[in-house]
């Protein structure tokens, strides 16, 4: 299917086989209207327990499994408005549609919002009490434990109340952030080496020029981005610094002994689990990662390696290109090793129209996974008959393998665990396709691609949002103390950063210390440092899974079954991983050496 030329097809002119079926959700569009105007109404089954949470344990175990049925139903129809306006996002009805649902589910939330209040009031023993008298509240125990485990921070009902009416000033900076960057930001076109003229944009410098293979293309296009970003770094600077605020302001009031302990709790990770990520990966991994950047410099020719060709390919002649049907006939080879179970729900994935693989005119960049419960996940690719694709997919059909598997086993409350292990399920996908397709060739140089590609996980996972985890301890830090958040000592921090990792192989110009303006999960709490979490998990488990087999296989599907039921730390143990030590950390670091000792031997 050829995909990127100028006349993009609407999406009414798409094949149908190359869209999602959204009848799985919805019949009708009438029928998901009805449905939106039934939940907006029958909030009101939930909303009759107010007040009587803690009259018995009959009474909880009702109003729990009432909200469970409910929030099945609100999720159905969230999920269709969102999974429309993500395929087409230029299409009016669909623009409107997901307008209606974001205000019912604001006004749905605000009437729920009474049940974790009155949870918060239920003494331990209460609790304790309740789940002896009614061995059905059993499967609400672990929510029930998270919510006594906020307990001491919770300030009184009314104060509560407050800060919850002041959601949306609290979401402001992210809100100003990102319509910032998506509408005010605007860049000097560039001339490439043929002497065109190019459009420049955020988006086209982080999806195209970033990763161009000509050096005077990609320089230009870093010079454009970093001048536009230097035109905005005192608002964006004081917007980070209003979000910082917020976060260090909310963790003195609930008395929490730091911002990060605050931050920490919602992931249930420990500050030693978070310190070992950033430590660890910092310290073992720059030799490596130094190693790479000479190579980089001799393979590209350069007299100087720049912050901004780190992301150029090494062999940019060199791009396997596939179908879409022998990549996931590929994909499923690569994930037998994972057993009959597994495999079969990939091939539902595949076969029934889980995935929206097309190119059409509003579509969403980027791809996601999104799974609603009691139905079955969804993914948003856009093919484009590269490899590189195939590598995207993977990824996405972790996500829905481990979200299908939790859905089928576990209630609604449930599913989701710790954004720390997130990433785990869908990085082993990638890991394992790239063993299969190492062990299918004997062509050195595709041996060398797909060496690459698995480092270009690793990039992302452990340096490129590592040092972002790394940059984010530092200004909590400084916050903490009490320093002014200004522009300079943020691009200080970034560039300190980065220097620190990357020593003398790179050189940093002024314009890298700003990059700390590219980034929206620092609106997002302590999230960027996770995504070296879920790799280092992975990383052990493909480890596992290649030398012991069907064993190995058995806990990691038990743990992806098990969702949100444990805390990381004792989900991720029960897969035979310990990340209370650093010794996974320091292994999977050591497989990215191992990586990079091969690309330098298929050089010599």
């Amino acid at each position: 299917m050829a995909t990127g030329t100028t006349n993009r097809l609407k999406r009414s002119e798409v094949p149908t086989e190359q869209t999602w079926d959204l009848t799985d959700l919805f019949a009708t569009h009438t029928d998901w209207e009805t449905e939106l105007k039934a939940v907006q109404q029958d909030v009101t089954n939930v909303t009759a327990y107010k007040g009587r949470l803690g009259a018995d344990a009959a009474t909880l175990l009702s109003c729990l499994q009432t909200l469970e049925a409910f929030q099945q139903r609100v999720v159905r129809v969230a999920t269709y408005a969102s999974l429309r306006v993500s395929a087409d996002g230029s299409d009016p009805d669909n623009q409107r549609d997901a307008a209606k649902v974001s205000a019912a589910m604001a006004a749905i939330g605000t009437k729920l919002s009474f049940i974790q209040s009155e949870l918060l009031t239920l003494s331990v023993e209460t609790i304790d009490k309740f789940l002896q008298d009614e061995p059905a509240l059993e499967t609400y125990e672990k929510m029930l434990q998270d919510t006594l485990e906020k307990k001491p921070y919770t300030l009184a009902p009314e104060i509560e109340e407050t800060l919850a009416a002041l959601s949306e000033v609290h979401d402001a900076p992210y809100m100003i952030y990102g319509r910032t960057k998506s509408s005010d930001m605007q860049f000097d076109s560039i001339t490439d080496k043929d002497g065109n003229e190019q459009p420049m944009s955020a988006a086209l410098y982080e999806d195209r020029y970033e990763l161009s293979a000509d050096t005077e293309t990609r320089r230009a296009a870093y010079k454009s981005f970093t001048n536009t970003l230097n035109q905005y770094k005192n608002t964006f600077a004081a917007t980070y610094a209003t979000e910082v605020t917020k976060q260090v302001t909310m963790s003195r009031l609930r008395s929490y002994d730091s911002v990060t302990d605050m931050l920490l709790q919602s992931q249930q990770v420990t500050k030693e689990m978070y310190h070992n990520q950033l430590d660890v990966i910092q310290e073992e991994l720059a030799p490596h990662m130094r190693r790479y950047a000479k190579l980089m410099k001799e393979q590209l020719g350069l007299d100087e390696l720049k912050y901004c060709d780190l992301k150029a390919p090494l062999d940019p002649e060199f791009t396997p290109v596939t179908t879409y049907e022998e990549a996931t006939s590929t994909i499923l080879e690569a994930l037998e090793v994972m057993g009959p179970e597994y495999t079969e729900i990939m091939k539902k994935g595949i076969n029934d129209r889980w995935v929206d693989l097309a190119d059409n005119v509003g579509k969403a960049t980027g791809a996601f996974c999104s799974s609603p419960y009691g139905v079955h996940p969804y993914i948003l690719v856009t093919w484009t008959d590269t490899m590189r694709g195939a590598f995207v997919l993977a990824h996405e059909l972790g996500h829905a393998g481990h979200f299908y598997l939790a859905g089928k086993n576990q209630s609604l409350l449930n599913t989701r665990p710790s954004t720390y292990f997130v990433e785990a399920p869908s990085t082993i996908n990638e890991l394992l396709l790239a063993n299969h397709l190492m062990n299918k060739t004997d062509d050195k140089r595709m041996k060398r691609w797909v060496i690459t590609q698995l480092l270009g996980t690793y990039y992302h996972n452990f340096v490129t949002h590592l040092l972002e985890g790394e940059f984010q301890r530092r200004v909590y830090d400084l916050a903490e103390k009490g320093t002014p958040l200004t522009a300079t000592v943020l691009t200080e921090q970034k560039r300190e950063t980065l220097e620190s990792f990357w020593g003398d192989t790179v050189s940093f110009d002024e314009g890298a210390g700003l990059t700390w303006m590219r980034q929206p999960h620092y609106y997002m709490g302590l999230y960027p440092y996770t995504y070296s979490a879920g790799l280092t998990v992975s990383t052990a488990m493909a480890e596992k899974i290649q030398t012991e087999g069907q064993p190995a296989v058995d806990k990691w599907l038990d743990v992806l079954r098990a969702g949100g039921t444990m805390k990381p730390l004792d989900l991720i143990k029960q897969a035979g991983v310990d990340m209370s030590k650093p010794d996974a950390i320091k292994k999977a670091v050591a497989f990215v050496g191992s990586l990079i000792d091969q690309l330098e031997e298929s050089y010599k």
